[in-house]
């Protein structure tokens, strides 16, 4: 045994061998995926270089020769995830012989098998890419810009005669889609995960959307009056435009009309429990529609319908609330976050319930995986498209929820 491989003992005993630890060869992926994780499971600014050391038991010191910076780590994989989509939705060069539908079929499974594959870091692609300073998110913008693109493509071919405002919609839809199942863990097997989703794409790149018609804008629900309800309403907003990390107590304070930030304590312990309160309101949002939905209609798909419609409207009138839920469940206090999941966890299962009733040939984990899709859909649309994009209308939200959890029947009634 080479010399250095025993520990020294005392005097009459055997040396005993001491384990030797090589560096992978592959550490500065491993480091790459670990970090991407965390990341996505977090955010950005709730994961440490510590963190990330600890996570693959090697010291700080090992960490920062393979990464000068934590950004530096965030970076390459928000770089690579947009990157690696960018490539998945181009065709091969035996597709020139393919026709419409095969050629869109191959760009919505290649898609998914990049999701799919990323699944445990995609959240850091979705939520996290704002903390991308201004050059790098130029280069992320330009890249899902490019998928976009391909998507749109691949549609117009399959329907040559639709609308460039309604292709755009039903990209947009596709990408949510595909995007979707980093927000939960819903375990199903990856050929049928792989199936249901990509026929969901099909359905929506195949479905007629209403007509864009002017809508009356939904009414904000009422204005706070109580203290706590304007503190409440204030960080939510503040929340939404800088991301929780970027909001101090001072902040939402002064927003709150209040002298300092003390008199914010009176009300909340902190700024998670601000942030908390704000997930439970969203989640009761969401409990809440549940009942009336099921005892106001005749069967579980006028059930369903309604629940999605219940659901779009609470979403227009709180956009930041919405997006604030699904942003930053990773700053939520682990103490409220187990709750705040099994709230959401109940909820889903309510909506696969009907969905399942209506779609016999679906398991409940193929149902909750499509009503993670649809519910996702509302507040990916408003991210990508803008909130009063006069083509993503409450109706063809609605119709596009259908879609996804009802399949092609949707255009049917």
């Amino acid at each position: 045994m080479a010399a250095g491989n025993r520990r020294s003992t005392r005097a009459g005993e055997a040396p005993v061998d001491r384990p030797v630890r090589r560096r992978p060869a592959d550490r500065r992926a491993q480091i790459a995926n670990v970090s991407a994780e965390a990341f996505g499971a977090h955010g950005y600014h709730g994961v440490s270089m510590e963190e990330i050391a600890t996570r693959l038991d090697i010291t700080s010191t090992a960490l920062y020769r393979h990464y000068p910076s934590k950004y530096a780590l965030f970076r390459q994989e928000a770089l690579r995830l947009s990157g690696i989509s960018e490539e998945a939705v181009r065709l091969p060069p035996e597709a020139v012989d393919w026709d419409a539908e095969q050629r869109c079929a191959h760009v919505f499974e290649a898609l998914l098998a990049v999701s799919i594959t990323n699944r445990r870091r995609g959240a850091l692609l979705r939520w996290q890419h704002r903390y991308l300073e201004e050059e790098d998110r130029r280069t992320l913008v330009a890249q899902m810009a490019a998928t976009d693109s391909a998507i749109r493509e691949r549609i117009a071919e399959l329907r040559p005669g639709l609308a460039v405002a309604e292709r755009a919609v039903l990209t947009g839809a596709v990408m949510s889609v595909i995007g979707s199942i980093s927000d939960h863990r819903v375990a199903v097997p990856t050929r049928p995960l792989t199936a249901l989703l990509a026929g969901a794409c099909r359905d929506i790149a195949g479905c007629t959307l209403p007509a864009a018609t002017a809508e009356e804008r939904t009414p904000p629900p009422p204005a706070a009056t109580f203290t706590h309800e304007v503190v409440l309403q204030k960080a939510v907003e503040l929340f939404h435009v800088r991301g929780y990390p970027g909001v101090s107590v001072e902040d939402i304070a002064a927003a709150s009309g209040l002298p300092a930030s003390s008199a914010v304590y009176r009300f909340y312990r902190s700024k998670g429990d601000l942030l908390a309160a704000a997930f439970r309101r969203a989640a009761d949002r969401v409990s809440a529609a549940i009942g009336p939905a099921i005892a106001g209609t005749d069967g579980p798909g006028a059930a369903l319908t309604r629940l999605i419609e219940l659901y779009v409207d609470g979403s227009f009138a709180e956009r930041e609330l919405t997006f604030v839920y699904y942003a930053e469940i990773g700053n939520v206090p682990a103490a409220d976050r187990t709750t705040l999941r099994n709230i959401q966890r109940l909820n889903v299962e309510e909506w696969a319930k009907l969905v399942t009733a209506v779609r016999s040939g679906l398991s409940a984990a193929q149902a909750r995986v499509l009503v993670h899709a649809a519910l996702a859909l509302v507040v990916d649309l408003g991210q990508w498209m803008g909130p009063e994009h006069p083509e993503c209308t409450r109706a063809r939200v609605v119709h596009l929820m259908r879609v996804i959890l009802l399949g092609s029947a949707a255009d049917q009634g």
